[in-house]
């Protein structure tokens, strides 16, 4: 019995689109955001960045549903997901008023973190387009319906956005399910964006009406304990690293409660500095767990987009053989060769990930 029932690629035209919200990064490359005088710009979104990386690495068919003030810099980041190659016929464009007072595209200021100093990120995001996205906005029936998708991709950004951006989720996923399409979701819980509209009870109830819909649920042990409220004996929210046992009580404890969860994944990440970590990644797949190739000092270079990645990596591994064990080799290598490379989203292809699941060294290629 396969793990995962996906839909031939022959039958849809797209392999996976994602649904979230797209910033423009401002990157002060080694310096600090509040004494910098120059930024590099990228493009990045938790949920985008998966459908990014699958196109430019992996070569599948990607587009992104969202939303974007019509102005200058709403265009800057369209120009940034089209030099992707991710499809942008789903975007929904908003009429700006000139100020932002209604309508506004949101900004990431973020820092890369360097040996005891750790990244840090400040968001700017209130009133943006996508986050203004209600239930109805969308036509999910000509998506899923007429052209056809593999994969929903999405998350709990999104999801904590607004309190109309998760019923534009759940309205996609009982669309998507109901045409066959497989859904994956990744919890990514962020504190700050909780805050101030109720906190983890906020986040507890949001995610768990909407997890009701999952296949594959993707998160750490924080993501699960936050965001869905499983209590694992012994977790210590401090510490730098992930606890194998815990995470896969907690696992068993989840898909006992939602048993539509057909697999899972998260990475294993032990902080030595903002530049070394120990890296690696597990699934669970229908009733067994799968570890990666532990990866031990990993030298990063910007770690944002690294967990996207391994997200990506893990969807193409399960796309293209069906092997969980495959998969999660797949997401913990395209993971690891992201954060070798600035900005959100992946630089890597489809053979340097390939070189690194079967065991090949960082050596000159030639």
């Amino acid at each position: 019995m396969a793990i995962l029932d996906i839909k031939p690629a022959e039958s849809c035209r797209y392999d996976l689109v994602s649904l979230g919200e797209i910033m423009l990064r401002l990157d002060p490359g080694p310096g600090r955001i509040h004494t910098t005088r120059s930024f590099k710009v990228w493009e990045g979104g938790g949920e985008y960045n998966v459908a990014r990386g699958l196109r430019k690495c992996f070569g599948l068919r990607t587009a992104v549903v969202t939303a974007f003030a019509d102005n200058a810099v709403g265009r800057l980041v369209e120009d940034f997901i089209l030099q992707g190659g991710v499809d942008t016929t789903f975007i929904k464009w908003v009429t700006f008023d000139g100020i932002g007072r209604t309508v506004r595209n949101g900004l990431n200021f973020t820092e890369r973190g360097y040996g005891l100093r750790s990244a840090l990120g400040v968001s700017d995001r209130g009133n943006t387009a996508v986050s203004q996205l209600k239930k109805g906005d969308i036509d999910w029936g000509k998506i899923f319906g007429e052209y056809g998708v593999r994969w929903l991709h999405t998350g709990g950004i999104f999801a904590a956005l607004s309190e109309t951006t998760p019923a534009v989720i759940e309205e996609a996923m009982a669309v998507a399910q109901k045409h066959g399409t497989i859904v994956s979701y990744d919890l990514n819980y962020r504190p700050s964006l909780w805050q101030s509209i109720g906190g983890k009870e906020k986040a507890q109830e949001v995610n768990r009406r909407l997890a009701q819909y999952v296949d594959v649920m993707l998160g750490n042990e924080e993501d699960f304990t936050a965001c869905l409220g499983f209590e694992v004996e012994g977790l210590d929210e401090n510490l730098s690293s992930l606890d194998v046992t815990n995470f896969k009580k907690m696992i068993n404890v989840a898909v006992g409660e939602f048993p539509n969860f057909k697999a899972t994944g998260t990475t294993l990440r032990t902080v030595k500095s903002a530049n070394i970590n120990d890296w690696g990644a597990i699934c669970w797949a229908r009733g067994d767990f799968y570890e990666a190739a532990l990866r031990e000092n990993l030298e990063i270079f910007d770690r944002v987009g690294g967990g996207d990645s391994f997200a990506s990596g893990l969807i193409y591994g399960f796309m293209k053989t069906g092997d969980p064990q495959t998969a999660v080799e797949y997401g913990a290598a395209h993971g690891a060769l992201a954060m070798t490379t600035p900005g959100d989203t992946s630089m890597a292809s489809v053979k340097e990930v390939e070189k690194i699941v079967g065991g090949g060294s960082a050596r000159v290629v030639r």
